[in-house]
């Protein structure tokens, strides 16, 4: 039997997941909490901010593939990937928290400075998580154990989630005083600190079992080569895209949707009355979502033991996405049924985000059994690249639609505004999630397909 395909214990499993709860407190703030913070706190236009956002990521996502490559042709002792949880955490604390700091500047002043410091933060992001990523598909070389490990990562993310989600509102309140340009770096420095102790316990509990073929020479361009030629990968990556332009769309929108059109509340519950305020409201819509999301993502093992991965990541990101378009059809009011869907999308896109980092790593075997060449940093930082092309374009589009609409930050909004608001939440973000879930009809790689594949590859390793 091949040894790099042992099973991983439990203490390592967690150790490696608590990553994705670190990588989560950021990547939740910028995703749904950052459009609001530039435009209603920081006071930046929101038609600066879309370009802004197309701008910064776009740069952001051309550093992941070189990354993926630098970390590919590291070696220390501890490994190509593990010193880098140890390295960057906290610079990459010490930077997020200058991104949420509010100097009283010219508007332009304004944007320069929230262009360096996003750029910088988002940079560091790159150089913690693609190693981060890569990490799992060199832990074990077993198919079945990298689908268990990316359930435990992503039940892990999803807490990074939730704390995000349940406690931000409230925690930029309590520092701020009422002051929230004051509670914002405060807050974000509370999650940092947290982030930078997470991945130091990455670095300590997990091992790097997988290394590629011996006779493999680094070659920059047959990498590449490879890269483009990798038919899963292709595949994976262009779905991630339309995913993540769903999802950004879907959850950035979530601050507006609630504050703007379904806005304060009274809730009748067996003849008590409650009123519901905005941030209330705000923190039960996503953190409701996060809990759903724990499920799918612990149920995922189940589903993909009875159906290939590329159909219950195409079936449930389509539906999904079919769901967040009913959102289009329903008043305020209906706040039971608002938050009934919810818990339904983010069920199933919880399932859809853990199968999307196990189906790359899937990808990277494939290479190396095509192609014979293992580079699997590289193959995590494309993913990470298609994935922020996805961020970056998502992110826009908030900011063009709301540019569109003529929404102005923190007074009631036109009619026009609020039905480009209900668009973003429903149909906007829905016509990308199916089209990536339809994507994936064209996905070569079965369950039997992979099993075949790792008794090869565990067989050329055993030789080896």
């Amino acid at each position: 039997m091949d040894n790099n395909s042992v099973r991983v214990s439990l203490k390592e499993k967690i150790g490696y997941a608590v990553g994705d709860t670190a990588s989560n407190l950021y990547f939740q703030i910028v995703m749904s909490f950052i459009p609001i913070f530039y435009t209603d706190v920081f006071g930046i236009p929101a038609s600066a901010l879309s370009i802004m956002f197309l701008v910064t990521r776009l740069w952001d996502a051309v550093n992941d593939p070189i990354m993926g490559m630098i970390a590919d042709r590291t070696n220390t002792r501890w490994g190509k990937y593990r010193p880098y949880m140890l390295i960057v955490g906290l610079p990459f604390t010490a930077v997020s928290i200058l991104t949420f700091i509010t100097p009283e500047f010219h508007v332009t002043g304004k944007i320069v400075y929230a262009y360096i410091t996003y750029t910088l933060m988002m940079m560091f992001y790159t150089a913690i998580n693609v190693p981060y990523s890569a990490l799992m598909g060199v832990m074990t070389s077993s198919n079945v154990e990298r689908t268990k490990l990316s359930s435990y990562r992503f039940v892990a993310a999803f807490i990074g989630q939730f704390t995000v989600q349940s406690t931000i509102l409230y925690l930029v309140s309590y520092f701020g005083g009422g002051d929230a340009s004051m509670g914002w770096p405060w807050t974000v420095a509370c999650f940092g600190g947290l982030a930078f102790a997470l991945f130091t316990i990455v670095f300590f509990t997990t091992k790097e079992r997988v290394y590629p073929p011996k006779e493999q020479k680094s070659n920059f361009f047959q990498d590449l080569k490879d890269l483009f030629k990798n038919k899963p990968w292709v595949i994976i990556g262009t779905a991630t895209v339309f995913q993540l332009i769903f999802i950004v769309i879907r959850s950035s929108s979530g601050t507006y949707y609630v504050r703007y059109y379904i806005q304060e509340q009274i809730f009748n519950l067996f003849g008590t009355d409650f009123n519901l305020s905005i941030d209330f409201l705000t923190t039960l819509f996503y953190t409701s979502g996060s809990v759903a999301g724990v499920i799918g993502a612990i149920l995922t093992n189940r589903f993909t033991k009875k159906l290939d991965k590329r159909i219950v990541y195409g079936g449930f990101l389509s539906t999904s996405a079919i769901l967040s378009a009913l959102y289009y059809f329903l008043p305020p009011e209906q706040l039971a049924i608002i938050l009934t869907l919810n818990l339904l999308v983010s069920f199933l896109f919880g399932t859809v985000s853990t199968l999307q980092w196990a189906i790359y790593t899937d990808a990277a075997d494939y290479g190396e059994w095509k192609f014979g060449r293992r580079a699997t940093g590289l193959i995590m930082a494309a993913s990470l690249f298609m994935l922020k092309m996805g961020l970056t374009l998502g992110g826009a589009i908030v900011g063009w639609m709301l540019d569109l609409y003529d929404y102005v930050p923190n007074v009631q909004q036109t009619p026009e505004a609020t039905q480009g608001i209900l668009i973003m939440i429903s149909l906007a973000p829905a016509l990308f999630g199916i089209a990536g879930g339809a994507l994936m009809i064209f996905y070569p790689l079965s369950n039997k397909m992979l099993v075949q594949m790792e008794e090869e590859l565990s067989a050329k390793r055993a030789k080896d």
